[in-house]
């Protein structure tokens, strides 16, 4: 065992089993152990890459939707653009740089924003962002931001957040938990508590034993925390994401390590942990602030947004090595075998807002 998989056992030990919610999130967040806490997860050298890391084409495009959707809002100025769950800042940087070259207005005027709770992704950012074209702030929490129109973005924010899974049992769905085998090892048990029926997707009816359902209460409060100042005071928000459109049944836990799939129970900490995004779930969490939510796969969104235009805007400077570089770039963030299909966005308007990206 290692020291965090040490100081579990003990916690269930002493306190008895826990949720998978609260092992999520002090494999990921723990202060002295935390995987997102100790070490540098993004990247070629990390256990996974990113959209923004394949390309600056990713960057770019979400920076002509922020700049569609600050234009339909009337182009107020001043306002705060910001990314929450910013990783290494590589998204921010390319989309301040083009927002400068789209209006310079906005980086004379606007506010920019990070919304970070790790001190050391913080640093990496400063050092990405050392010679943005404006001045960038870094916050713990939404609820400090600047009281202004707010247009955020966040990349890969909501998979991270810790889930709560249910097991169908003979006497009904009951929480899934973290405990302990009789050789100290972590291991997955049924716990008593029941879930009401009322939050089971349409068709846990006719689930069988053993069928696991996830909901997480903590995505839709991240998301009620975002959409409020969006509600109130005017902006957009666009958030990219694995997972699917309609709930469903299924464990989608899963731990990546040197972008091979891991154990989710062994070494505690030294692996990402994730479960897919109920896009309707957190979807419902912005329009009962009053918003209207658009969704769409991430390949229909980045080729209604001018990907492959970009690619070949960029690839006329190029060699054809350059070129094929673009083409496996364009493949990777829209192929339907790649992140096309399997990661969705979110956008989140006011009703009086139009943005492009979207068929409805």
């Amino acid at each position: 065992m290692n020291a965090l998989a040490q100081r579990i056992a003990t916690l269930i030990e002493t306190s008895g089993a826990i949720s998978v919610a609260e092992y999520m999130a002090m494999c990921l967040f723990d202060p002295t152990d935390g995987y997102y806490t100790t070490r540098e997860p993004f990247g070629v050298k990390g256990d996974f890459t990113t959209a923004p890391e394949v390309s600056q084409m990713f960057g770019e495009l979400v920076a002509v939707w922020l700049f569609a959707a600050w234009r339909a809002s009337g182009s107020p100025l001043p306002c705060t653009f910001a990314e929450i769950g910013p990783g290494r800042g590589t998204l921010m940087k390319d989309i301040m740089r083009s927002l400068a070259r789209l209006d310079k207005r906005i980086v004379d005027e606007a506010s920019f924003a990070l919304v970070e709770a790790s001190p050391r992704l913080t640093r990496i950012q400063v050092e990405t962002l050392a010679d943005a074209p404006a001045v960038v702030s870094w916050h713990e929490t939404v609820e400090t931001l600047p009281p202004l129109p707010l247009f955020i973005v966040g990349n890969e924010l909501f998979d991270a957040i810790p889930i709560r899974q249910f097991v169908k049992m003979p006497e009904g769905w009951r929480e899934r938990l973290v405990a302990l085998d009789d050789d100290r090892k972590l291991r997955f048990v049924a716990g008593l508590n029941s879930l009401d029926s009322s939050l089971l997707p349409p068709d846990a009816a006719a689930a069988p034993e053993g069928a696991i359902v996830e909901l997480a209460p903590a995505r839709g409060a991240t998301m009620a925390s975002i959409a409020a100042p969006i509600a109130q005071r005017g902006g957009a928000g666009l958030f990219f994401d694995y997972g699917y459109l309609e709930p469903g049944i299924g464990d989608t836990l899963q731990a990546m390590r040197r972008h091979a799939y891991a154990d989710v129970l062994a070494e505690p900490g030294e692996a990402d942990l994730t479960a897919h995004v109920d896009f309707e779930g957190i979807a419902a969490s912005a329009q009962s602030h009053g918003l209207v939510a658009h969704t769409a796969t991430q390949g229909d969104f980045l080729l209604g947004m001018g990907l492959l235009e970009r690619a070949g805007a960029l690839g006329a400077g190029f060699d054809e090595a350059g070129r094929e570089r673009l083409r496996s770039e364009v493949e990777r963030l829209a192929g339907e075998d790649q992140m096309g299909r399997l990661f969705k966005v979110l956008a989140i308007v006011p009703r009086d807002v139009a943005v492009p990206g979207f068929s409805s």
